[in-house]
């Protein structure tokens, strides 16, 4: 423990809910924990870190990975699936560091706040879709850690662009505001608004290079979101092969919720099902105008695939 003790991440106490579960015992400092302190110390100005460790052993970490997107791609859906797993710590909510200014002049210390109770065994997980498209955040992630684990998960373009928009509307919906329909957004003077941001954020191939700029292909692992939600074991079995966790998700974790119409999780007899906000009906969009959007989409597609070595199963519509 004295050894522990020596290695963990200075911290500024803070109430955490802690893990229950007994910690493994571990003579020496993990490598992590070492990047860490080196990391606070030279971005502090005071190096005036307390330890934050808890009396059972677990502490909390920067993330050895996070789910950087994309939104509307099921990041939700993984981080829970994930989080099955015993060797997983995940923060519960999406933390914004990296891309809203205002937490990332916070620093290091307030990043690590935010964390989770973790013991040294286990991988501490965070996720935040909007790093995917965020232009400053690939730098960021890699000026705190070059050997960061990265999970995108991606879905069909033009799907996730109606994703986008039925997540808006439906905020607006309950707030009692109005909101145009899809077809506002999506023609401008006769043809696709190409500036649409939702169309944007569906631009994958661009967003990619920039992440490729500071990380290497096998460092950042891609879920296929379309397969995630009609047969969800066989991605979750992927990434637990990519975060080098023992397998210990199988299939009867997951359930088909026939109510719901997608896939709930089962875990220690306990059945759980993500928010009602998750899987709600696209609305009806003209064909060709949903073909025109398809259509749009095939060449950048082209390119990412091209980009990561891999396709996708992506409606793709390409005039005659």
């Amino acid at each position: 423990m004295a050894a522990f003790l020596l290695g963990a991440v200075l911290l500024i106490v803070q109430p955490q809910i802690v893990p229950s579960r007994p910690a493994i015992n571990s003579n020496a400092e993990t490598s992590s924990q070492s990047v860490q302190r080196e990391l606070l110390k030279k971005t502090s100005q005071k190096n005036d870190f307390k330890e934050n460790i808890h009396s059972n052993g677990s502490c909390q970490q920067l993330p050895q990975t996070i789910i950087i997107g994309v939104r509307k791609g099921g990041t939700r859906a993984l981080l829970e699936m994930l989080s099955l797993h015993p060797d997983i710590a995940a923060a519960e909510s999406e933390v914004h560091f990296f891309d809203w200014e205002d937490h990332y002049r916070n620093g290091l210390q307030w990043y690590i706040n935010q964390m989770p109770f973790s013991y040294p065994h286990q991988i501490t997980v965070e996720k935040t879709p909007a790093y995917f498209t965020s232009p400053k955040v690939p730098e960021r992630v890699y000026n705190m850690n070059q050997s960061m684990r990265l999970l995108l998960i991606l879905r069909d373009p033009s799907e996730r662009v109606l994703s986008d928009y039925t997540q808006v509307f439906y905020n607006h919906m309950q707030k009692h505001k109005p909101y145009p329909s899809i077809e506002q957004f999506l023609i401008k003077n006769g043809e696709l608004n190409v500036d649409y941001k939702a169309i944007n954020r569906s631009l994958y191939y661009i967003h990619m290079q920039n992440w490729l700029k500071y990380f290497p292909l096998d460092h950042i692992h891609i879920v296929d979101g379309d397969r995630l939600i009609k047969d969800p074991f066989p991605e979750i079995e992927k990434v637990e092969r990519f975060l080098k966790l023992s397998p210990q998700i199988n299939a009867s974790n997951f359930y088909f919720n026939k109510t719901k119409g997608f896939y709930c999780l089962r875990d220690s007899g306990r059945e759980r099902c993500l928010h009602e906000s998750k899987g709600r009906a696209h609305p009806q969009v003209d064909t060709r105008l949903l073909e025109k959007l398809q259509e749009y989409f095939h060449e950048p597609n082209k390119k990412f695939f091209e980009l990561v070595g891999r396709t996708f199963d992506w409606h793709t519509f390409v005039a005659s």
